[in-house]
């Protein structure tokens, strides 16, 4: 007998507390399995007008869409059209960076697996033309290379965009163009929506920012990031039952729901496949597949992305091993509590899985010796402070750069003892405690790299 209806009479009740519980103006989720799906909503799209979220409410899913991309272009490598061995410069000549034998040497499958090395927080605004990958793309020049290709795993948003430029080039259309063609369409999707012009069509959420620790969330004085992104998550939005479908695609080995395929049975599986290995990072994931996050939970693999815009946080997690799919889409607040216990209670009851739940500092760590952390690490994204005060205690001090110091004030937060190299906030940050990697050598003993999901290397003592 389906679980079901008991899961859907669970999401109805539950819901709407936890997302008063945890300040979350609005949220929706869908589950699939067994062929079937439930959704449920709850909540308020925008505070500022009260609209009420229901499941055919739009929500952007932010960087989930490096899956897509993925998928757009594994349809490339069935088509034989695309190696992922192969240098990028094959289909891209034009492809430069400031170091001009990574630029040569960077294969497609590493920016599947963000192992590219470049920094990839560029989140340069190239207009709302077909055309604006294309420009993105050719910006990417003076762009440096933190570590040799295929090193070391570091979150690269850049390289999702250089993919979604293959794929525009092989198909010689636009890449929201390849997505309506090669996937909306197959997979029957109806609540989907490319930009602000599209998603208006329908009941969209609008994300919220919380101005200070502990106070409400406020709408965001803006919808998305740059359309130049949209491969790397800057648009797409969508309702949770839409995504759960292209879950289930992948969950049935690239078959769509009327057995269109839309995916070899063999890419399916070899975007699950282990990739490269990541340091211990909580919601980042174990390791990383082709576009896939994956995740070493007991009672079976799962895979699964996460994806943040501005005030909107999307979470995704498959059970290839049970048919399983649960989506969560929410528009504030604190998220993280509400993941934990929407997915928790949905793999347990359909899967036995048990989800590993997001770390938390040991109020009775130990004091470390922090002499091989201490020192200032930089990205495009922000300059880092990492220093030891006369007690003992680990301070991170953040500096926002960019479009992110319009979006984030500078913060200072203590790291405590969490495991091996990997320190932990003592605080949540946006409701998570994050931990902090301290990886490599720069030849002194000291770290080479701060890693948070991204490595940011150092650049002084």
């Amino acid at each position: 007998m389906s679980k079901l209806p008991a899961l859907s009479a669970w999401l109805e009740g539950r819901l709407p507390a936890l997302l008063a519980e945890h300040q979350v103006p609005g949220a929706a989720v869908a589950v699939y399995a067994g062929g079937e799906i439930v959704d449920r909503a709850a909540g308020v799209l925008n505070k500022a007008t009260g609209v009420e979220a229901d499941v055919d409410s739009l929500f952007q899913i932010g960087s989930i869409t490096k899956v897509w991309t993925t998928t757009l272009a594994m349809q490339l490598v069935d088509d034989g059209v695309l190696d992922l061995d192969q240098p990028v410069r094959k289909h891209l000549p034009e492809f430069v960076l400031a170091d001009a034998d990574a630029a040569a040497r960077i294969t497609v499958r590493q920016l599947m697996c963000h192992t590219a090395g470049f920094e990839g927080d560029i989140f340069t605004d190239t207009g709302r033309g077909d055309d604006c990958v294309e420009k993105y793309v050719a910006t990417l020049g003076d762009v440096p290379q933190l570590f040799a290709p295929g090193e070391l795993f570091s979150y690269n948003n850049a390289a999702f965009c250089v993919l979604g430029r293959i794929v525009e080039v092989l198909r010689g259309k636009a890449f929201g163009a390849c997505l309506q063609d090669h996937l909306f369409a197959p997979l029957g999707l109806t609540h989907a929506a490319q930009s602000p012009y599209e998603a208006i069509r329908f009941r969209a959420a609008l994300g919220h920012l919380t101005p200070s620790p502990g106070a409400d969330p406020e709408p965001a004085g803006m919808w998305a990031l740059t359309p130049s992104n949209a491969p790397a998550g800057s648009m797409l939005a969508m309702r949770p039952r839409d995504l759960v479908k292209f879950a289930a695609m992948h969950l049935n080995d690239g078959e769509g729901p009327d057995g269109t395929r839309v995916l070899s049975a063999e890419s399916a599986r070899a975007m699950r496949d282990r990739q490269a290995e990541l340091p211990d990072l909580g919601l980042f994931g174990d390791a990383w597949g082709l576009g896939w996050s994956l995740f070493d939970w007991p009672g079976g693999q799962v895979v699964g992305h996460d994806g943040g815009t501005i005030g909107q946080s999307a979470y995704l997690r498959v059970a290839p091993e049970h048919g399983v799919a649960v989506a969560l889409l929410t528009n504030g607040g604190d998220t993280i509590a509400v993941y934990t216990e929407v997915i928790e209670h949905v793999l347990r009851e359909l899967t036995g899985i048990e989800p590993v739940a997001p770390p938390k500092p040991d109020p009775a760590a130990p004091r470390v010796d922090a002499s091989r952390y201490v020192g200032e690490y930089s990205s495009a994204v922000a300059d880092i402070v990492v220093s030891q005060d006369d007690d003992g205690r680990v301070w991170v001090e953040r500096v926002p750069k960019g479009i992110f110091a319009e979006l984030a004030k500078p913060e200072k937060t203590e790291l405590v003892a969490m495991n091996g190299d990997t320190l932990i906030l003592a605080e949540p940050m946006q409701g998570m405690y994050v931990p902090h990697a301290f990886v490599g050598d720069d030849g002194t003993g000291r770290a080479l790299y701060l890693h948070t999901g991204r490595a940011d290397r150092r650049v002084s003592a």
